[in-house]
């Protein structure tokens, strides 16, 4: 599960911005909230709706967790000595622009915290560390530096850490991290940092959702039957699904679909998509019709949320977190309230799967559907930097009227709009 992500200096964040997952203790059995056992004990939240006007910077932390997961899956295996990073720095502080990006990640896997991070220039991996908390105090596994008088990297070892590090230290290119760099030479200690980034993370920036997933989760009986059931849940009454295929390889799937990033066996496969029909049945007095109808025929709301069908029922069956820009797009705002209510639900996500997107859907600000700790908003600074903020900085009654709150201005994150007119002498 997701604790907290930091990000600074990327795109039009300028500081350090920080997206915390962490409940409040406004009621600490609410059921949008994971209950974590253990030492320390602290309270975890399902979902996170961040609001703000356009421009002003929501998609961009969207888009550096996305690039940080990608810098952790490929840095070691898909880019090249002396490759650069494509990334833009914050560019309206000309001091920045040569400064690093840093990205830190806090979370849990199989009751351990760990707390990853690193600092990146277009040229080369700055510096880089992990710390480990098996207890309360914090094993820090390794820290890397990059020392500019030697050119050389300095590296810090904890003896928590097992393993051939100093090879995997020489194995480390400067445009790798060492932690992608040793997990692909078979460091069991790393495995679990790893593949939680790479395939807990399933980040979206609202780039337009292929029904490929869908269709193949769909190939299969149960498969077929899990996404029916979550498409009548919605109200979208479909009664069978067909699919029609045709061979391509794997490498034109891999090129085309990596909108989410699954499970390797899902690239190993040949097949690909060429139709997906819908059938609807309808009753003509005495008479049950069965009508097929390809997907493109059908509503865009329908279409998006068969794309969406599975990486949700996959998010929630795994524990996964699904992490969307623009969620609402096409969908009735009573279907994206059923989205967030299965991320909300006890029986639907047992295993504390979780929900971060951005919305300009008022109507979600909702003491019935999110808790006050659950909303959080972006807007630009005078320096046109963006800043994070959560809704309780405002300190709001239980029972405020959080919509009308928003749309008045009194927290912020909205758009300032001027009269324009049109001078017909120009």
């Amino acid at each position: 599960m997701l604790i907290e992500f930091r990000v600074t200096n990327f795109r039009s964040i300028k500081d350090t911005q920080i997206l915390s997952m962490v409940a409040n203790k406004d009621d600490l059995e609410d059921s949008r909230c994971i209950q974590l056992p253990g030492n320390p004990v602290f309270n975890l939240l399902k979902s996170i709706v961040i609001y703000g006007a356009n421009a002003s910077g929501k998609s961009n932390l969207i888009a550096a967790l996305s690039f940080m997961q990608k810098i952790v899956h490929e840095s070691a295996t898909e880019m090249q000595e002396g490759e650069n990073f494509n990334y833009q720095p914050f560019k309206l502080d000309r001091s920045l622009v040569t400064q690093p990006a840093e990205f830190e990640i806090t979370f849990i896997e199989d009751k351990i915290r760990y707390q990853y991070g690193f600092a990146i220039t277009h040229e080369k991996i700055e510096a880089e560390w992990l710390l480990v908390y098996k207890t309360q105090r914090p094993q820090a596994w390794f820290e890397r530096e990059y020392n500019i008088e030697t050119q050389k990297y300095t590296y810090k070892f904890s003896s928590h850490f097992s393993g051939k590090k100093e090879l995997w230290a020489q194995s480390t290119r400067n445009n790798a991290l060492f932690l992608s760099t040793a997990v692909q030479l078979n460091s069991e200690a790393l495995k679990p940092i790893y593949h939680w980034i790479v395939y807990k993370l399933v980040t979206n920036l609202n780039q337009g959702i292929n029904p490929f997933f869908s269709t193949r989760m769909a190939s299969s009986i149960k498969g077929k039957k899990l996404i029916l059931d979550f498409m009548n849940a919605a109200d979208i009454s479909i009664a069978d699904i067909k699919i029609t295929r045709e061979e391509k390889p794997a490498e034109t799937l891999i090129a085309n679909h990596k909108a989410f990033l699954g499970d390797k066996k899902m690239w190993e496969e040949i097949e690909q998509v060429r139709n997906i029909q819908i059938l609807h049945k309808i009753q003509d007095g005495d008479t049950s019709l069965n009508i097929f109808f390809d997907l493109s025929e059908e509503s865009h709301g329908t279409q998006r949320l068969f794309a969406l069908a599975e990486p949700i029922i996959r998010t929630l069956e795994q524990g996964q977190i699904l992490i969307f820009d623009e969620l609402e797009s096409s969908l009735h705002p009573l279907l994206l309230r059923f989205i967030i209510n299965q991320f909300h639900n006890k029986d639907s996500n047992p295993k504390g799967a979780q929900l971060i997107f951005t919305t300009h859907n008022s109507s979600l600000l909702n003491n019935n559907l999110f808790r006050r700790d659950q909303i959080w908003l972006v807007e630009k600074d005078s320096r046109q930097a963006s800043r994070l903020y959560p809704l309780t900085d405002f300190s709001p009654r239980k029972n405020e009227a959080l919509e009308k709150g928003y749309l008045e201005g009194r927290y912020g994150a909205i758009p300032f709009l001027d009269e324009f007119k049109f001078n017909e002498t120009q």
